[in-house]
Formats: C-alpha cells, structure tokens, sequence
C-alpha cells in the first residue's frame, strides 16, 4: 500500500493506494492525455463514497471495458 499526496480543487489530500492500482491508474491517465491528478480530479467529481475506493473501482471498470 502507498500514499501519496495529490490536490483535489487546489486541496492537498493523501490517497492511500496498493501499487498495482496506482500503475494501472497512472496508464489510463496517459492514454487520455491527461496527468493521473487531473484524472483522479475527475474520479473525485462523481464520486459518492470513499476517494481511495472510488479509484479502485474506475480502475476496474476501465480494465473491465477493455476486456
């Protein structure tokens, strides 16, 4: 498991992620052009629950889609 610090609306705050999660993260966020905080800004904005949780499972379903 690995936290890092990432700035939601200009707010720093910790996400605590395991390894694999943050890999596969950070290759969506590249192949949208984006940088992983912009993406996980994005993931924050529809979010209902849990920021660490709601990550994994956009992690998920973009593997899941791909499948």
């Amino acid at each position: 498991m690995k936290k890092r610090s990432v700035l939601i609306a200009g707010h720093p705050t910790s996400v605590s992620l395991e390894e694999e999660f943050w890999e596969a993260l950070k290759g969506l966020a590249q192949a949208r052009g984006m940088s992983v905080n912009a993406l996980i800004e994005e993931i924050d904005s529809t979010r209902s629950g849990n920021l660490s949780s709601a990550i994994r499972v956009f992690v998920l379903n973009a593997v899941q889609r791909r499948g």
